[in-house]
């Protein structure tokens, strides 16, 4: 970075143990206004602020044109990644037994999963999504799917790595919120 792009970027926080408290440090207990105030984001701060105020609106859209209440579109997302029990998809769900099974049942009825018996205890089942669920889920999402392959097929491996690199960091950085 030149010196005119950092004068642009404005004042960013210190790292290291011997760094000014954070926006949010647990040396002070609260808020650090001081930080909160001096803050000036940098275009990729107010572009990754961008992306996940997009990503937000991506399932209640999908949902909607799947005709697909929000906690059905999750539940297939889940399903997509692996099959489940009725329990376990209610806890990852957080709702009750009774509402994953209500949940199951329409999915079900629509041809997007399939109860079967567990392949070692008899008395569960598991919940899999069949062909039709999975392109629910994907079918939709096809444009910006495409979209970003594209975008990462455009990039080099140090341009990869960089972009890595930054948005694992922006992952860790918004787990400690959680």
């Amino acid at each position: 970075m030149t010196s005119s792009q950092a004068a642009e970027a404005g004042p960013t926080p210190a790292t290291g143990a011997d760094a000014a408290p954070g926006p949010a440090d647990p040396r002070l207990g609260r808020p650090n206004t001081d930080f909160v105030q001096r803050w000036q984001p940098t275009m990729t701060s107010k572009l990754l602020r961008e992306l996940l105020a997009l990503a937000e609106q991506v399932a209640p859209v999908i949902a909607r044109r799947a005709d697909l209440s929000h906690t059905e579109l999750r539940a297939l997302e889940m399903l997509v990644e692996a099959p489940q029990g009725p329990v376990e998809l209610a806890h990852r769900l957080g709702v009750t037994s009774a509402a994953s099974s209500g949940v199951v049942d329409r999915l079900a009825g629509r041809g997007h999963v399939l109860r079967e018996p567990h392949a070692t205890d008899g008395r569960r089942t598991v919940v899999r999504v069949t062909d039709s669920g999975r392109e629910e889920v994907l079918g939709y999402l096809m444009p910006m799917l495409a979209g970003l392959a594209a975008l990462d097929a455009g990039l080099d491996e140090s341009e990869r790595a960089a972009v890595d690199r930054y948005l694992r960091g922006a992952i860790e950085a918004i787990r400690r919120v959680l």
